[in-house]
């Protein structure tokens, strides 16, 4: 059997386990910059604030219905999210982060998946407050239509649902839509409403040949998976590893001179860079994207992007933001007032799995200076190591003006406790 551990709400949950007074209140998280909405309570949603909301369209409701307001509070969700992921691991040794937020487990076997649902869901917030839904079935794609089963009538279910039965099974894709199946994508929505499969119970009774063909074989797995035959199964490390990794900013205010773009994306570069090496990975593709502000529309509009292949795979942060200076200078356009930009590495392979070519490889010191400044910034913290074309100064801080203390992961936030003697 298999379970998903969701946890609800996430980001709003980990702001309420250190903040008790945001509990049974509506709260919304915004983005880098406070630009947009990206995690809601149930509340929040209640009250129709819908995800990607952005800010300045909502400040009137807001302000009156009297919603809470968090910028993102990344340190504190990343440590509690591992703190979730480890507890889990107290209930199978098979454990694949999916997301921040989510887990599969192979399940043991056991007489009663109910009571171990109840377990799994206690536990995680008795040891963290953050509260989960438990979904549980002989396969990974029913296991999250379960957990939908839980989300959809939190009252009946108490946070977990078990698939044990084949009438269970049938019951719950007849319940479910195609379009909230896991893994199915717009693009195959379409095409099997076409087919006139609305429900998930439609989509099992295609043919094999018919899904196999206008799905492939990843959508066939998926038919599989719903008929009760396990086709998708756990991922291993290797795998769990991102094929594309992204930093984009939204700017506080646009800017349009050359020099501080460039600092912009050297900034990004370096961040991208950090994040491939920290996987373990190296990048043969770098792209480079620049925005204006969509909402003033009186103003000249422009967007672009350059794409540009490496010579050699690298993690180098030296290599990757001379192409992506490169790219940028392709696209840069004067008198543009540009509101956001970002880098992008593709073509991600295993650093230690290298093709080497006789005559274009890394210069061996680059890596050896890699490695000195990513021991050098996780002991002084703070990215102290930069290179020369980047904000020194910090001036560039993103704005997270409702900034919450990073209670678990910095000394002088953590809680502290008066205890008195009765």
């Amino acid at each position: 059997m298999y379970a998903i551990i969701d946890c609800n709400s996430f980001f709003a949950s980990c702001e309420r386990a250190f903040d008790p007074e945001l509990i049974n209140k509506p709260l919304v998280i915004l983005s880098n910059n406070d630009g947009c909405v990206i995690s809601r309570s149930s509340e929040a949603k209640m009250l129709g604030i819908p995800m990607g909301a952005p800010l300045f369209k909502y400040k009137e409701i807001i302000a009156e219905k009297n919603i809470q307001v968090r910028s993102s509070n990344y340190s504190l969700y990343g440590d509690m999210s591992e703190r979730v992921m480890k507890l889990l691991e107290n209930f199978s040794p098979d454990v694949e982060v999916y997301s921040i937020d989510e887990a599969f487990l192979r399940l043991p076997k056991t007489d009663n998946y109910q009571k171990l649902g109840s377990t799994i869901k206690n536990y995680i917030y008795q040891c963290t407050g953050i509260p989960v839904s438990v979904g549980i079935a002989p396969t990974k794609a029913l296991s999250k239509a379960a957990n939908n089963i839980t989300k959809k009538f939190p009252e009946k279910t108490n946070g977990y649902y078990v698939i044990d039965t084949d009438e269970k099974r049938i019951k719950l894709l007849k319940w479910l839509p195609i379009k909230d199946i896991w893994g199915i994508g717009r693009g195959n929505k379409e095409r099997l409403q076409n087919k006139g499969a609305h429900t998930a119970f439609e989509f099992t009774k295609l043919r094999d040949d018919w899904v196999k063909r206008n799905m492939s074989i990843v959508g066939l797995r998926l038919k599989k998976d719903l008929e009760g035959e396990p086709t998708i199964l756990l991922e291993d490390g290797e795998f769990q590893h991102k094929k594309v990794i992204a930093t984009s900013r939204s700017f506080e205010y646009t800017f349009s001179d050359k020099e501080n773009m460039k600092e912009r994306i050297a900034t990004f570069a370096s961040r991208c860079s950090e994040k491939l090496r920290m996987q373990g990975s190296s990048c043969n593709i770098v792209t480079v994207y620049l925005k204006s502000d969509r909402n003033k529309k009186q103003e000249s509009q422009y967007r672009a992007s350059r794409t540009v292949t490496l010579p050699y795979a690298t993690n180098s942060l030296l290599t990757i933001n001379q192409f992506a200076q490169k790219a940028l200078s392709e696209i840069f356009k004067p008198g543009i007032k540009y509101k956001r930009a970002g880098v992008i590495l593709m073509g991600l392979v295993k650093t230690d799995a290298l093709q080497l070519d006789l005559f274009k490889n890394e210069d061996p010191k680059q890596v050896q200076l890699m490695a000195t400044m990513d021991v050098l910034n996780d002991k002084y913290g703070g990215r102290k190591i930069k290179m020369a074309n980047q904000d020194l100064q910090r001036t560039w801080k993103m704005r997270q003006a409702h900034l919450s203390p990073e209670y678990t992961t910095k000394f002088s936030d953590i809680i502290i406790l008066n205890c008195k003697t009765i």
